[in-house]
């Protein structure tokens, strides 16, 4: 199982950026996807998660300005990300709760999966 993460960059506060991630591989399903942050010195955040079901949850620091959506055909997610302050710069994480298949008759098991970071930067 791979998790590819796109879209980071350098960005003017006040601008936007959007975030990608596909999920590959042997998969036999997903649940939860989302994304995490940790900025220079401080530990690793939750962002934004959605379920399955498209159900959503953002940390109080981004709501209002971060929206996230879900292709589950595509295994994909995308963060956009509106109204970028200093305080957003950080490196992204996807993340996805995944069962890997390993065949008929194997058993399942769930586990976080994690994509490469990509570096968001936001100043002038």
């Amino acid at each position: 199982v791979q998790l590819q993460a796109s879209g980071g960059g350098l960005v003017q506060p006040g601008g936007s950026l959007r975030l990608s991630c596909a999920v590959s591989g042997s998969i036999f399903g997903i649940r939860d996807m989302g994304w995490y942050r940790q900025a220079p010195g401080k530990q690793r955040e939750l962002v934004a998660l959605i379920t399955r079901s498209g159900v959503t949850n953002f940390a109080d620091s981004v709501k209002g300005r971060f929206t996230i959506s879900r292709d589950n055909a595509q295994n994909t997610i995308t963060l956009q990300m509106n109204s970028l302050v200093p305080d957003d710069t950080a490196v992204y994480y996807c993340y996805a709760d995944v069962a890997p298949y390993y065949g008929a008759g194997s058993k399942l098991k769930w586990s976080d999966h994690w994509g490469h970071g990509t570096l968001v930067t936001v100043s002038s």
